[in-house]
């Protein structure tokens, strides 16, 4: 890219992509964070992380998943709008679990049992993130639920994170699948960045991506960037990069509020 040299950067600050290198710990993301990680730690079958669209749940997802240590097996499915048994081959395969082809759906549950039972003879524990989960069909939901009904004397042999968008928690309140919404004992609502958090995620991004020279954003061009942005990080992310468009096209150094207006 361009720009890049002009601005003495390695790589471009401001992509889309949930790149867990440039995770920024917001009051909100860092609280949710703090909440998965003391979810799992207590045993709880599910945990649910709502977000509006570009609030980081993938992002979120993955620097959770990253935190935990070699006592855990993880499982990460992120789109999973298909039906029961596509979910519970997916499941086998991200377990390692050997399926015959063309097994049926309760075999295929008998497998997963065993690898969970084998796992936690290992003492490992075993957690499942679904990224997209508003995505998911009823049925699906309702097998999700019985495969957390497995556990031993002392704790569940699966554990789930929900991640999804607000439509989630509109289709967990239908009376349909009460059982599992009752079971959700840890839940958190991503928020996007406050006003006062815009300046320094930009700084952050930047500064991962290998900038070092004096602050680039002015104080007037912050505020329109979270006024216009509302606090959303990807929203952020695609403004900030076009204002750096412009700002290279005239061979400037800083962003003015011109620049994030036209952006």
């Amino acid at each position: 890219m361009n720009y890049l040299r002009h601005f003495g950067l390695r790589e471009p600050p401001f992509g889309i992509t949930p790149d867990t290198s440039f995770f920024f710990p917001c009051r909100s993301t860092q609280e949710a964070l703090n909440t998965l990680l003391i979810a799992i730690s207590n045993g709880d079958g599910f945990i649910k992380i709502t977000g509006e669209v570009g609030t980081g749940k993938t992002l979120l997802c993955r620097k959770f998943l990253g935190t935990l240590d070699g006592a855990w097996v993880t499982a990460y499915i992120p789109n999973p709008s298909f039906d029961s048994r596509t979910l519970l081959l997916a499941l086998a395969e991200e377990l390692g679990a050997p399926v015959e082809s063309g097994v049926d759906q309760h075999r295929l549950l008998k497998t997963i049992t065993r690898k969970l039972l084998d796992l936690a003879r290992q003492r490992k524990r075993v957690v499942l993130c679904m990224d997209e989960s508003q995505a998911m069909p009823l049925e699906t939901l309702e097998t999700l639920r019985l495969l957390t009904n497995l556990e031993t004397e002392k704790r569940k042999l699966l554990q789930v994170v929900l991640f999804g968008q607000p439509e989630l928690d509109r289709k967990l309140a239908l009376d349909s699948i009460r059982q599992l919404r009752q079971r959700i004992i840890f839940q958190y609502d991503l928020k996007g960045l406050d006003d006062d958090e815009v300046g320094a995620y930009f700084a952050h991004r930047l500064g991962v991506a290998g900038y070092a020279a004096q602050p680039m954003l002015t104080a007037g061009a912050r505020r329109v960037l979270s006024r216009a942005s509302r606090g959303v990080p990807r929203l952020v992310n695609i403004l900030a990069h076009k204002s750096l468009l412009l700002v290279y096209g005239e061979g400037g150094r800083r962003i003015e509020p011109r620049h994030a207006r036209s952006a």
